[in-house]
């Protein structure tokens, strides 16, 4: 059994203390993947990995992803402050060995790009805890009803980092190091864990169970191979998608997961109760949050390729062009924040943002060569309207459907399935991506052109493009850019199942009172063992 003493809401002088330090480190997730996806075109050309340039961002959301429901559910049991600087601990550590892959220091051997996305992974199972146990300790001190207060400060912090993100990026991929785009996470790490050592306070808990390890490990199996299936079929270095490799882990994933089911019912504290599914908005919310994060993370992905290989742009360009995304994001998340605060209705939010999103997407796949750069902001500032009326609503929405006890599982659950989604999504994308680009040189140039400007030429650099024949450039980007305007395409699907999937979401009257109250309830003084 756990004992946790209820922290009243409010915009209280204690919880604005702690803020800075939460959102910092949430900062730090949202900063880490921007700079990294806008770095990537130069990691890849040095280390010579274009054929695996997606596992790096794959290998840091399936870490996340694998994680995510074990950090949560470590709060709800052993209490988040500890938790939640361990998780910030071994992201930086994470940080630092991804900065050092391919260097002397692991014996230059060759395989940088192998070591890179082994760091990435170690990370991602650090940053699998930032976002959930930020969102756990907000909903353990702020009930929904005046979340929204908040809601409006976390998504400004975090279209704050999105926007800085490409920027950093940008500047440290054309004036420094590309290892830099990892190591800038260690002084802001080292500030939040600081801050949050001394500033946090909440209650300590005591609890007669175990975690439920087996769930964990069976989960994890489940997931892995499902990743692994969307990353290496029907690619060039992976398999066919009839081989026994493949279908084997078909096969796998399958008995995993009916594996899983069974033992999550019979274990005292199950990493993923499934009891918090006979809920029907926290299910649903959830299968949107998949999609969300399958159509979102395939547009991040991609957008800094077309704009720094298509349009020409430098890294700290293509950085300043993704503005319009995080400002119009800002915006609309800031508004809708205090919407539901005002009146506690929020059921429209996803239907309109799923609409949205989807038209922006459609939007980026009508891309070519010739689509200025301006366009291309029009477009993605659609697609950032979209992501602001959904990105904060459905974490609110997730928690609201849950009892309290098990706010770490909600905050966890609704991470996790959007960082499954993401991790599905940009797999899939990638192989599309490889498989899409083969053919279109192929059909353009021949066979042995598609060895040496596609995957076999293991980078693509604007500089090497500039030495090839007019000709040859002119259908290799033409080539590219329709094979990424294919990927959007493909989003698009996804994206337009959003606002169907929302349509069916019921509303429920936002929790007013203290954390664990019903609605309605006058909110008592914020206690004081929460910040003993």
């Amino acid at each position: 059994m756990t004992t946790e003493t209820a922290a009243a809401p409010g915009r209280s002088r204690e919880v604005m203390i702690v803020l800075p330090g939460l959102m910092l480190a949430m900062m730090l997730a949202m900063l880490d993947n921007m700079i990294v996806g806008t770095a990537m075109p130069r990691i890849v050309g040095e280390l010579q990995g274009l054929d695996y340039f997606t596992w790096v961002t794959t290998a840091y959301v399936l870490g996340t992803t694998v994680s995510t429901p074990i950090w949560g559910k470590l709060g709800d049991l052993y209490g988040r402050k500890n938790i939640f600087l361990s998780s910030i601990a071994i992201f930086l550590v994470g940080s630092a060995l991804c900065g050092m892959a391919g260097s002397s220091l692991f014996g230059g051997t060759g395989d940088g790009m192998i070591e890179l996305i082994a760091f990435r992974a170690l990370q991602g199972l650090g940053a699998g805890g930032l976002i959930v146990g930020v969102m756990s300790i907000i909903g353990d001190l702020v009930p929904p009803r005046e979340r929204g207060q908040y809601q409006g400060i976390m998504a400004a912090i975090m279209s704050l980092a999105m926007i800085a993100g490409p920027l950093v990026g940008g500047f440290i991929t054309d004036n420094l190091n590309w290892r830099w785009a990892f190591y800038v996470n260690l002084p802001l790490g080292g500030v939040a864990l600081i801050w949050l050592i001394l500033k946090l306070h909440l209650p300590r808990h005591r609890t007669e169970h175990r975690i439920d390890w087996l769930g964990a490990a069976i989960l994890t199996v489940a997931i892995t191979a499902i990743v692994l299936i969307t990353s290496w079929g029907g690619q060039k270095h992976g398999y066919p998608w009839g081989s026994w490799q493949i279908l084997g882990l078909a096969a796998l994933a399958v008995v995993a997961l009916a594996v899983f089911i069974p033992i999550e019912r019979r274990a005292a504290e199950p990493i993923l109760p499934l009891h918090v599914f006979a809920n029907r908005n926290f299910t649903l919310i959830n299968v949107l949050g998949f999609l969300l994060g399958f159509a979102m993370f395939g547009a991040i992905t991609f957008l800094p390729m077309f704009q720094q290989i298509v349009q020409g742009s430098t890294a700290t360009n293509s950085g300043l062009l993704l503005l319009p995304m995080m400002a119009s994001s800002m915006v609309v998340s800031l508004f809708v924040g205090r919407a539901i605060t005002k009146t506690g209705k929020y059921k429209s939010f996803p239907v309109i943002g799923g609409v949205v999103m989807a038209i922006g997407v459609w939007l980026l796949s009508t891309q070519d060569v010739h689509t200025p750069a301006w366009r291309t902001g029009v477009y993605i500032a659609v697609l950032g309207l979209g992501m602001g009326f959904l990105m904060q609503t459905t974490m609110l929405i997730a928690q609201n459907s849950v009892e309290q006890k098990d706010i770490g599982v909600a905050s966890s659950a609704s991470t996790f399935f959007r960082s499954i989604g993401g991790s599905f999504g940009i797999s899939l994308f990638g192989a599309i991506f490889n498989n899409r680009l083969a053919d279109e040189i192929t059909t353009r140039f021949g066979a042995k052109a598609a060895t040496l400007l596609g995957s076999g030429g293991g980078q693509i650099d604007r500089k090497v493009l500039e030495q090839l024949p007019p000709p040859v450039k002119t259908g290799f980007l033409e080539a590219l850019a329709s094979t990424i305007g294919t990927v959007f395409l493909w989003s698009v699907l996804f994206a337009a199942l959003v606002p169907v999937i929302a349509a069916f979401i019921k509303h429920v009257p936002l929790r007013s009172g203290a954390p664990g109250a019903a609605d309605g309830e006058k909110a008592e003084p914020l206690a004081a063992a929460a910040f003993e």
